[in-house]
């Protein structure tokens, strides 16, 4: 069989294993990977770099799939090149439990970089990839040493390039002029709703173009496997600038009354529609799943390219350590994610007696510490370290061409700090953290959902905590924030209470592996606790701890909080006291961390049988019913904040002493 029959039988393969999948699980999208099949079989074959026997291979080229609906093309080259994927797989797509869920998710099916879906995400998420790739590089290439040297591509739709998401990467891509990145657009001029005309009009190239992108317009050749290799050759030859192909395909392509429908996006072609659309390939009429033999050896040569790709990498690995000893050991180190045994040594211990100091600058100098001796640790603000103090003072920023540094001006780009964040953190090799004003994870989102889903751990900081933000007003103050992030499954967030609990708070981000942190930190003053007589701080590593225990052998009341008002509910002891209601202070910066403890625990910091309880949190009262239960009470703010003083705002809110001291007598009267 000569090459050209052999290059159109496997991309209808590709074709038919996603029209049939789709048709049997009478569920998901055929059209896009139809178009895209010859795109992605040139990339698979003749550019991707990758070892099927070993997916988490450092130095491979890094795929990300956008366009997350697509899903079946990505399935359908993952089991061609023999990836640990069968063909039972494919015919359990969009199942329970399947290792081909209807998008592709991260953790699941081997092959798979990035869990993709929500549109957008997918292509911040690579600019984050090639945005650890340079800096890697930048950090541990040597001459005759490119040990860090891979490309990221990524196939992007309308839909990606409509959301903002893409408008947010793109530009920040193209600022720091990253040459290793290689988007294909899939143009096949339709959405759900009908053409695309209706909706969008931008001119592409001129927008990439304006973003310092590299352009190519391949117009009407979807199908054209020859010019297809020669523009993804040209792409990768530009190493200056990310380079964007724009490919004019036709969604559902073959099929006679579904090619170029909105019909084929997002449902199954129906089985006489499939009939017809493997007649007019040539294919099978009454074959379902069929995979010709030798499309099969031919697409498997991928495992041995690939373990020969690796074995020369591993070589090469090898004699860059012998050379370069220390070097090597910090890059085994980064990319395994292990901390140094020495870590956290420079974290400071706050004294009380140099005054009280907000939990952003205590971070500051945690942050500080801990960089100096976590040399991948990386990251930025959205535009906004001089308020969230989150600069590696030690480094300077990433620029285009100078890679080395550690801070990244990330801009008012939140969505796109956060998606390039979790790219970063599944490259793996970096640490990332993002920061900014809580109230400004509201243009994130998407993003941290997508890295607690993946088990990312990225550190978010999240200053201007509350309305202790002041004059700004409710525009800018949380309220809510707090109580939707410890809703998020995976989510871990912590609220220290002062300068020792934030140390903490950063010691347990740190040795998180298995989830994004989120500190929430404030930007007002906290006293920092004299801790003579006080419970440590390193309780905060099990999310809640007692702070001052009761003057009796049991409390009559529990007062927890988290953050800056901790404070007043230590103050409230003595008049509590004073008035013989016995009181126990309970400091409670993470939920997540305290649900994690044994029972025993739990109920020796909160005991069962002491039901008086208030919660004092400068947020919403969603959740707290969990711990003061039905017979507690909380005082915390279920309305948006106000323009005022941070200390009149706590006063006007019921944020006093006198308040909680009057809650607590009406609580224990009841």
């Amino acid at each position: 069989m000569d090459q050209e029959h052999l290059d159109m039988l496997c991309i209808n393969t590709i074709r038919t294993l996603a029209m049939d999948a789709v048709q049997k699980a009478d569920s998901g999208h055929p059209g896009t990977p139809m178009a895209l099949a010859p795109l992605a079989y040139v990339l698979w074959t003749k550019f991707l770099r990758y070892n099927p026997a070993n997916p988490k291979w450092f130095n491979r080229d890094r795929f990300i799939l956008s366009c997350g609906h697509a899903s079946m093309l990505q399935y359908a080259m993952l089991y061609l090149t023999g990836y640990d994927l069968t063909l039972e797989d494919i015919q359990n797509f969009r199942q329970w439990g399947s290792k081909t869920p209807g998008h592709p998710e991260y953790g699941v099916t081997p092959g798979v970089e990035t869990t993709t879906g929500p549109l957008g995400q997918g292509f911040m998420n690579a600019v984050g990839m090639a945005i650890a790739e340079a800096h890697l590089g930048a950090m541990f290439n040597r001459p005759a040493y490119d040990i860090v040297d891979h490309y990221t591509y990524a196939f992007c739709s309308d839909g990606d390039l409509m959301e903002g998401a893409s408008h947010e990467a793109a530009s920040i891509a193209g600022h720091l002029r990253l040459g290793k990145i290689i988007f294909v657009y899939d143009d096949n001029h339709i959405s759900i709703e009908g053409p695309t005309e209706i909706t969008f009009s931008d001119d592409v190239v001129r927008r990439f173009e304006g973003y310092h992108w590299h352009v190519q317009n391949l117009g009407e050749k979807a199908n054209d496997v020859a010019a297809i290799t020669e523009a993804l050759h040209e792409a990768r030859m530009e190493i200056d600038r990310p380079s964007l192909i724009i490919l004019r395909s036709h969604i559902g392509y073959g099929a006679p009354h579904m090619q170029d429908t909105k019909e084929a996006h997002g449902q199954a072609l129906g089985e006489e529609e499939v009939r017809l659309t493997k007649q007019a390939y040539g294919w099978p009429e009454d074959k379902q799943f069929l995979v010709p033999q030798e499309v099969l050896d031919y697409m498997r040569q991928a495992r041995q390219r690939g373990q020969e790709l690796e074995d020369e990498w591993n070589t090469l690995a090898a004699d860059y350590k012998r050379q370069h000893a220390d070097m090597g050991r910090l890059f085994e180190e980064s990319i395994r994610g292990e901390l140094p045994h020495d870590w956290d040594h420079d974290i400071p211990v706050f004294a009380a007696d140099k005054g009280p100091m907000a939990t952003r600058d205590a971070g500051s100098k945690v942050l500080n510490a801990i960089a100096g001796r976590v040399p991948w640790l990386i990251g930025g603000s959205g535009d906004l370290a001089p308020s969230t103090k989150t600069l590696i003072e030690s480094s300077g920023y990433i620029e285009a061409g100078c890679y080395t540094n550690r801070n990244i001006a990330w801009g008012v780009r939140e969505h796109a700090m956060c998606g390039c964040s979790s790219g970063m953190a599944a490259h793996r090799g970096v640490r990332p953290y993002a920061a900014t004003f809580f109230i400004f994870t509201d243009y994130a989102r998407p993003a941290i959902r997508l890295a607690s889903m993946m088990e990312l751990p990225v550190i978010y900081i999240m200053t201007h905590d509350s309305i202790g933000l002041g004059e700004d007003g409710p525009t800018h103050q949380p309220i809510e924030h707090i109580a939707s992030f410890r809703a998020m499954p995976g989510m871990c967030v912590i609220r220290p209470a002062d300068a020792n609990e934030t140390a903490w708070a950063w010691r347990a981000a740190m040795l998180r592996k298995d989830g994004p942190t989120m500190l929430v930190l404030t930007r007002q003053k906290v006293p920092t606790f004299d801790r003579t007589g006080l419970g440590s701080p390193d309780g905060l590593l099990k999310g809640a701890y007692i702070l001052v225990k009761e003057r009796a052998e049991k409390p009559d009341l529990i007062l927890i909080a988290s953050g800056s008002e901790v404070q007043l509910i230590l103050e409230a002891q003595e008049p509590l006291e004073n008035e013989g209601i016995h009181t126990r202070v309970v400091s409670m910066p993470s939920w997540e961390l305290f649900d994690e403890q044994e029972e025993d625990y739990r109920n020796k910091v909160l005991p069962v049988e002491v039901t008086a309880r208030i919660a004092v949190e400068a947020g919403a009262s969603f959740g707290w019913c969990k711990y003061v239960t039905d017979h507690g009470a909380t005082i915390t703010i279920d309305r948006f904040g106000a323009s005022a003083p941070a200390k009149e705002n706590f006063k006007r809110f019921g944020f006093t002493v006198d308040n909680i001291v009057d809650h607590a007598r009406r609580l224990l009267q009841k």
